[in-house]
């Protein structure tokens, strides 16, 4: 063979070759980066912000966090997922990672708004036919025998003290009350229960907590005590940011008139947005 065939051959062969070679180069880059994370990115510090009720080393345990666990290898989903169930009261939550060494958590923790209280006999066997279906002789479902505290987007967040100051929510039958679940009711109370999430989110952007102390939930209604003095009604479809601002006008109304004890009802259930005003029956 020629010395210019020779030539030419090896040309094709480093054609045919040089894909392959840069591939293998990138492949071992791609190891070595990743023997490289294994080795030095080691969780060596969690850091716990935004915490009150929990404390730091009860927030590190339930994420199952370990010293010495591999920074890139720990599942923020999971890891998420673990201190929510084990800690009800924590709300939101985030997970970085701060190189070379660092877990970096910040919680921002519920507060108990309200309490679902135990649903009387009536309730309970309605709720309990609609869950089995009416059918004879089938396996009663647990219900809630002790009224629970929620947050404001309806999570469990234990059951509620004797003492508790959250308001009281009746109308829903808890079923198979556990801390850190979501709330879950029958079908048919479905309706209710968005709508109190609703309302308790309304409640919560006008800061009247302090002074909401019931809310009785029925099928098409419901029916808020307010300030201790007003029976406020509203539909369960109702808008409740704007029955919330359309109820503080009429109270600032009713005072006006009637002074600062004015009491009675406001119902908010009438068409075109209108509301209507009842004073309170004088006591005898």
């Amino acid at each position: 063979m020629s010395r210019r065939s020779r030539s030419r051959t090896r040309r094709r062969n480093r054609g045919r070759f040089g894909p392959l070679f840069k591939l293998l180069c990138v492949l071992a880059v791609v190891v070595a980066l990743t023997g490289g994370a294994t080795v030095f990115f080691r969780v060596e510090t969690v850091t716990v912000t935004g915490n009150q009720r929990y404390t730091q080393e009860e927030i590190i345990a339930a994420s199952g966090i370990q010293m010495g666990d591999n920074l890139y290898a720990l599942n923020k989903v999971r890891i998420d997922r673990k201190i929510r169930t084990q800690l009800p009261y924590v709300g939101e939550l985030s997970i970085n990672r701060a190189l070379p060494s660092t877990i970096l958590i910040n919680v921002t923790e519920w507060e108990a708004v309200a309490q679902v209280a135990v649903p009387d006999p009536e309730q309970a066997a309605a709720a309990q036919e609609d869950l089995t279906g009416g059918q004879e002789g089938a396996e009663p479902v647990p219900l809630a025998q002790e009224p629970w505290l929620i947050s404001v987007r309806g999570k469990l967040l234990e059951q509620a003290p004797a003492d508790s100051q959250a308001i009281v929510v009746t109308g829903l039958t808890a079923i198979a009350p556990q801390a850190g679940e979501m709330l879950r009711v029958p079908e048919g109370e479905a309706t209710r229960l968005e709508a109190l999430t609703a309302l308790l989110q309304a409640v919560e952007e006008a800061d009247l907590f302090d002074q909401v102390a019931q809310i009785r939930l029925e099928t098409t209604r419901l029916t808020l005590r307010y300030a201790g003095r007003f029976d406020v009604k509203m539909r369960l479809n109702a808008d409740f940011d704007y029955n919330i601002r359309l109820m503080q006008a009429v109270r600032e109304q009713m005072e006006g008139k009637y002074g600062p004890e004015a009491a009675g009802s406001i119902d908010l259930t009438q068409e075109k947005h209108e509301a209507v005003y009842s004073p309170a029956k004088p006591e005898n």
